[in-house]
């Protein structure tokens, strides 16, 4: 079996980061409670240079954040986007961006809830058990306006489904009791600071 794919499509190798990130800067997480991260965010109707500088400072981004996915929202920019660089529970790496992504739903029948912790770079420290479909199929564009169609497994379709998501104006929290979202606000309380002193120390390694 292929061990990376890239933008759905396997390839023979890959480098440690996407090539995007090179071009990339760091900017500024958004965090739950801010407004741009609650609301439905809007179709990508421009192509072009300007949607590609974004795709690269969010590549870069996620990698200082440690994380495995994106959307324009938790970078301020209220746009239908994301990257993404995850494994699935095989050990396969995902690589890419999906423009306007829309998950498809899934046969009931044929699913398995899965229920694992799930983070989220816009909640920084908490770590919250979510149940998600134990597969993904979300179609798009990519950056240049070509379709575009990603599946996705385990961890993965994990990762799709919550990036996904965050493009329709919802945080992982939206998706807890009301008891699970006071423990993953305590968490917050308590691991904040300490996650973006990492973040930091990352982004100077990055820029060095």
């Amino acid at each position: 079996m292929p061990s990376v794919f890239v933008q759905g499509r396997s390839v023979p190798s890959y480098p440690p980061l996407a090539p995007e990130a090179r071009r990339g800067k760091v900017r500024r997480i958004t965090e739950a409670g801010e407004e741009v991260l609650h609301r439905p965010c809007r179709d990508v109707t421009e192509f072009g240079p300007d949607l590609a500088a974004l795709i690269d400072d969010m590549f870069l981004t996620m990698y200082a954040a440690d994380g495995a996915g994106l959307a324009a929202n938790q970078v301020g920019v209220d746009l239908r986007l994301f990257v993404y660089d995850c494994p699935d529970d095989d050990g396969v790496r995902h690589v890419g961006h999906i423009v306007n992504p829309v998950l498809e739903p899934l046969d009931p029948a044929g699913r398995r809830l899965l229920v694992e912790g799930e983070g989220c770079l816009s909640v920084p420290g908490a770590v919250m058990d979510v149940p998600r479909p134990d597969r993904a199929v979300v179609r798009g564009l990519d950056k240049d306006g070509g379709p575009l169609v990603v599946e996705g497994t385990g961890y993965f379709a994990r990762c799709l489904a919550h990036e996904t998501d965050h493009t329709n104006g919802y945080v992982y929290l939206d998706r807890l009791s009301k008891q699970e979202r006071k423990e993953a606000l305590r968490q917050v309380a308590a691991r904040r600071e300490e996650v973006l002193a990492r973040r930091a120390a990352n982004e100077a390694a990055l820029s060095a």
